[in-house]
């Protein structure tokens, strides 16, 4: 029954706007730094742009989107894809449904189909915003991330936010819960390019570039709020050739 009734629409939207006004809650009350401190002024000349995360660590992204960046975002088909586009919806950013993994149960499962959809949103200008490592294997990045960058030709920049105090979920990808009342700190990493002839060793050292990106950027923001990043995690070197299609679960 509680299994069913999380599958309602009117459930879903109810815990999306419960989640939203909870990550408001935590901008409002922590005290920010960014760096660079003009980073949304840095974005505005490579926008449209595919903005990468570390699974686990992306819950407050949506509350540092400024309203003339349109962007969307990439949510699974599970209930809690469906929550997290309601509550990414309230920021402005809407979401393209799908999942992924490798080969055929990717397609399957709308990685194809995902793909497209977030290169139309690239070519209409709206920026892609989505978690970059394999789904179960926390912090390491997906080809996926480096296809859509050679597909469509904007830049990648890696992304994070940490906050002073947090809650770290008993999860796959140890998730973090950003809490109120103390401090948080903002990195947009360097841009990486992929060049639109990209053999397989092109995009294999752009996908470890976006991970090594990834996990400098979480350092930086990690020691600004005076906490030491050293998630337990396969890192950016991992032989794996995995698609980053899901948000966190």
């Amino acid at each position: 029954m509680l299994k069913s009734l999380g599958r309602s629409a009117a459930a879903q939207g109810a815990a999306g706007r419960l989640l939203a006004s909870y990550i408001r809650l935590v901008r409002a009350t922590n005290r920010w730094t960014f760096e660079p401190a003009d980073f949304q002024d840095r974005l505005v000349p490579h926008l449209p742009a595919i903005v990468a995360l570390w699974h686990g660590q992306h819950l407050m992204v949506p509350a540092m989107k400024r309203d003339d960046m349109p962007a969307r975002t990439l949510a699974s088909r599970h209930v809690d894809g469906g929550i997290n586009a309601i509550a990414c919806a309230a920021f402005g950013i809407g979401a393209v449904r799908g999942s992924g993994g490798e080969g055929r149960k990717a397609l399957k499962r709308g990685g194809a189909r995902a793909l497209r959809e977030m290169l139309e949103a690239l070519k209409a200008g709206d920026s892609m915003v989505f978690t970059a490592d394999v789904p179960k294997v926390a912090g390491v990045a997906g080809e996926g991330v480096a296809l859509l960058g050679k597909l469509s030709g904007r830049p990648i920049f890696p992304f994070a936010v940490a906050t002073s105090r947090s809650k770290m979920l008993a999860t796959w990808d140890r998730a973090e819960i950003n809490l109120p009342f103390g401090r948080g700190a903002v990195v947009l990493g360097e841009p990486i390019h992929v060049a639109p002839d990209a053999d397989a060793e092109a995009l294999e050292t752009a996908r470890r570039a976006v991970g090594a990106g990834l996990d400098r950027a979480h350092a930086r923001a990690y020691a600004l709020v005076g906490r030491r990043w050293g998630r337990s995690q396969a890192g950016p070197e991992a032989d794996t050739n995995g698609a980053p299609v899901c948000p966190p679960r």
